[in-house]
């Protein structure tokens, strides 16, 4: 019979996504001696400190918190080293320099939101959508030297659905995840682990990081493509265009729930079609059917509530 360990454990992670994952390590009883997260960031329109989600769980539990921001500062690790954790655990938080990782006896694993080795990097779940995969799931792993490639402790296969949205399937694998972790820490805890390297492959698709630039639709592409993106992005950081109405300078806009209608056409890429019902938007394949919206200095809002107030000309566009 397996001994079972004594596991201290310290865990790292700072948004949403990661407290699911404290939350059940906390519920089954585990000893989690420490928990590192981000330093309080300013937030909000008047800019006050605001506590990252895993610091107001933690403190919630009563639990020894660090906030470093230099994670190589001799404070730091004598601080960390003081918490005699055999066992580090790390759920969306940042790249641990060497001497941190390797410091417990039973290793730093990991929790990443893809089935790696594809979609390694800072964005795994929007970018499997944008992509259109029809599966992800989550993976554990040892840490090493690189960005997710170390060596993989367990993973749990989801499908994505044809509807499916970012926030979705965040909450979906936020969940499934948790559940993975534990299974990863009994392994650990009864010495009954088995890795397998990561299969060196050509055909990898990264998680890159998110920002405005490839957040922004392009309505020369096919419609699978746009509608892919924009549920891909919903609900955050949103997927975005500009919306070109003749008297005025374009809108930025920011586009939520949508429908795609796959369908023949004679319209210009772009071409907006309202009635008093609805707003749909050309593109090669069909119609992207436009059900919330956001304009500049406004809050989201249903497209019939757009259509109440918002005159669009015959050559309205977005671009």
């Amino acid at each position: 019979m397996t001994h079972k360990r004594d596991l201290r454990i310290v865990f790292m992670g700072t948004p949403d996504f990661a407290v699911a994952t404290l939350k059940a390590l906390i519920d089954n009883n585990y000893n989690v001696v420490g928990v590192l997260t981000a330093p309080d960031r300013p937030a909000g329109r008047g800019q006050k400190l605001r506590a990252s989600a895993v610091k107001e769980f933690a403190l919630e539990h009563q639990l020894n918190i660090l906030q470093p921001t230099n994670l190589k500062a001799e404070s730091f690790l004598e601080d960390l080293k003081a918490l005699n954790a055999n066992l580090q655990i790390i759920v969306a938080f940042r790249m641990l320099p060497k001497v941190v990782w390797q410091m417990p006896k039973y290793g730093t694993f990991n929790l990443h939101a893809s089935l790696l080795p594809q979609y390694r990097g800072a964005a795994p779940i929007h970018w499997a959508i944008i992509n259109g995969e029809t599966k992800t799931g989550v993976t554990t792993f040892f840490i090493d030297e690189k960005i997710d490639t170390g060596a993989i402790i367990q993973s749990e296969e989801t499908e994505i659905g044809p509807t499916t949205t970012v926030g979705q399937l965040h909450d979906e694998l936020m969940a499934i995840g948790s559940e993975l972790v534990i299974k990863t820490v009994e392994q650990i805890e009864t010495d009954s682990v088995t890795t397998t390297i990561q299969p060196q492959t050509d055909d990898l698709r990264t998680a890159y990081k998110l920002n405005r630039e490839n957040c922004k639709i392009d309505w020369s592409q096919p419609i699978d493509t746009i509608y892919n993106k924009i549920r891909g992005l919903n609900p955050f950081p949103t997927a975005w265009c500009y919306l070109d109405n003749d008297d005025n300078e374009p809108l930025s806009v920011k586009l939520y729930g949508v429908e795609k209608r796959e369908e023949n056409h004679n319209n210009a890429n772009g071409c907006i079609i309202a009635t008093k019902d609805e707003l749909k938007v050309a593109c090669q394949g069909g119609y992207i059917n436009i059900l919330e919206i956001q304009l500049p200095g406004k809050r989201k809002m249903e497209i019939k509530s757009l259509l109440n107030g918002f005159n669009f000309s015959e050559s309205s566009k977005l671009l």
